[in-house]
């Protein structure tokens, strides 16, 4: 995959701080060289574990409050609505803002929703609409609080770290999702959702203090831009005229609106299928997050992203999710859930990295805006559909209808990736494949 004339041109790197890992020498950890990044991961993984324990809490509330499977996905879709209506003019601003004093903000602002609904369910208050509007405010915040965290990535490591230190986030999230589950299942259990919201608007206090404690002479500033007429408009063009960038963007906005709805789909699976609690939906969850963080750590150790890569990937996860779909026994599901993450998270960090390494730094707020807007502000949308594909015909098939629009897409894409660059399919012992097509022949013309 081309880095792009961007990735080679980002201000702030005419000369390298002492914590710079050394260019070229890229391990699996390579990024935690760099102290600044060190402290933004630590404060992350905290942060990261209150946020799952949050989702598994929030998700179980309310199909404890209205036995809906529908009800689940109308609250995902509210979560993410606000990225759909304003994900790019978030981009905009976190071109145009400092992005350390804009993520002080925005944690702040996380952690403080998470204790106001602490508050209404420890008191024996809570509604429906009480979820259903904290997790719409929490989406107003995630607007500019994504592309903010994802533009500040390149700040903290630098270009020759970009790779590994996005799929170093992901790792940080993927193990988070391998606690949060699972404290969040003993916690529902125990005493009630109310002490994961607590604890979750608590555990913002760990990225604030990351975020105060890092020197700021280390990092790789860019400079932000002024404002201006049509930068909006600017940030699409530029994303319309450059394949390296619409088509993974595209893919990934079919494998987010159609493939990640988790929560319906296990959610339903637990209630109506294997007949478990809290628990057993905790361990599934923990499940996939085991399958994602192994996909995030090779991710990691690759240090690179090609396009190939995120396609076959792509349809491996769309495949296994319509074959685990109608996996007859419990157990059998749960082991299939593990390869599920493992490609699922492939396609996030293969895709996220690729579009940042060939994009401008000038414009990489506006495209990681576009990028999270595609693959998460599409939830509004393919979630209550498939709440309801779930709630109508049952989680078999709301599973399966996921899983086949997500491998369409992804051998369509495949398709139009290889006429792009005049591939062919080729079959052979290392698999099936995308080689040069032969060349054409010109037809000539006798004199």
């Amino acid at each position: 995959m081309s880095t792009g004339t961007g990735a080679d041109s980002a201000p702030g790197h005419t000369s390298t701080p002492t914590t710079a890992a050394p260019a070229g020498k890229n391990s699996m950890f390579s990024s935690l060289r760099i102290r600044n990044y060190r402290l933004f991961a630590t404060g992350q993984v905290v942060s990261n574990t209150g946020t799952w324990m949050q989702r598994i809490a929030q998700d179980w509330l309310v199909l404890s409050l209205t036995g809906s499977a529908s009800a689940v996905g109308i609250t995902i879709a509210l979560q993410f609505l606000p990225m759909l209506m304003f994900g790019l003019y978030g981009g905009v601003l976190a071109d145009r803002l400092p992005k350390r004093p804009l993520l002080l903000a925005t944690q702040s602002a996380m952690g403080l929703t998470g204790i106001a609904l602490a508050a209404l369910t420890l008191a024996g208050h809570v509604q429906v609409w009480h979820v259903y509007l904290a997790a719409f405010l929490l989406g107003l915040v995630t607007v500019l609080d994504n592309p903010a965290r994802q533009t500040f990535v390149p700040e903290m490591v630098g270009k020759d770290q970009v790779a590994n230190a996005v799929s170093l986030n992901s790792a940080n999230f993927q193990s988070a999702r391998l606690v949060g589950p699972a404290i969040a299942g003993v916690l529902i259990t125990a005493v009630g959702s109310g002490w994961a919201f607590l604890l979750n608007g608590l555990s913002f206090a760990a990225p604030i203090a990351g975020l105060l404690m890092m020197r700021t002479h280390e990092l790789h500033p860019v400079e932000p831009q002024p404002r201006a007429k049509g930068q909006l408009r600017e940030g699409l063009r530029y994303v319309a005229g450059r394949p390296e960038l619409i088509w993974p963007i595209a893919l990934v906005g079919f494998i987010g609106t159609f493939g990640f709805n988790f929560p319906i789909w296990l959610s339903a699976f637990v209630s109506d299928v294997f007949h478990g609690d809290a628990g057993t939906y905790g361990l599934f969850n923990t499940l996939i997050a085991a399958g994602s963080l192994a996909g995030a750590l090779l991710a990691a150790r690759r240090g690179h992203s090609r396009l190939r890569l995120l396609v076959a990937a792509a349809v491996m996860f769309g495949g296994l999710l319509t074959v685990t779909a109608f996996a007859p026994g419990f157990w059998l599901f749960a082991a299939l859930l593990v390869p599920i993450g493992v490609f699922g998270l492939t396609v996030n960090v293969t895709a996220n990295s690729s579009v940042q390494m060939a994009t401008d730094p000038e414009m990489r707020g506006r495209v990681m805006a576009l990028f999270m807007m595609v693959f998460t502000g599409g939830t509004p949308l393919g979630a209550p559909l498939l709440g309801w594909i779930t709630d109508t015909w049952g989680a078999r098939v709301g599973m399966a209808a996921g899983g086949l629009i997500s491998l369409t897409a992804a051998l369509a894409i495949a398709v139009v990736l290889s006429r792009i660059g005049n591939l062919r399919l080729h079959v052979g012992r290392r698999g099936v494949t995308f080689v040069p097509a032969a060349p054409r022949r010109e037809l000539t013309t006798a004199a």
